[in-house]
């Protein structure tokens, strides 16, 4: 029972430089995803007004209207975290832009 934790060697990959189009692409994507998770949470909404709770019991009442409004909750948290994901790709897509254009162009001779 001779158990030792090795852990496997990995090779150590490249890193891809970040380039304002891979920030681009990136804050298409998860614009994409907050505008997608937001019209969820728009027919969720709408889906929970339309259709009230039908009980007497007070309890019931309080337990659903908590459960539909953490439901509620948590879809508009995602959309709001994909937003904000997809401003801050923009903003790092510009200053590497910003960077680029006013880096000095060095001439190898």
């Amino acid at each position: 029972m001779n158990d030792q934790n090795i852990t496997p060697q990995t090779d150590a990959k490249e890193q891809i430089p970040t380039s304002p189009l891979r920030c681009l692409t990136g804050a298409v994507i998860s614009g994409g995803m907050a505008f997608a998770v937001y019209s969820l949470m728009i027919a969720i909404a709408t889906n929970f007004a339309t259709k009230p709770i039908h009980s007497i019991n007070p309890l019931v009442v309080k337990i659903s209207s908590a459960v539909r409004t953490l439901v509620v909750g948590v879809v508009a948290l995602g959309s709001g975290i994909f937003g904000i994901v997809a401003i801050g790709l923009l903003a790092l897509g510009v200053q590497l832009l910003v960077q680029q254009l006013t880096k000095p162009k060095s001439s190898e001779n």
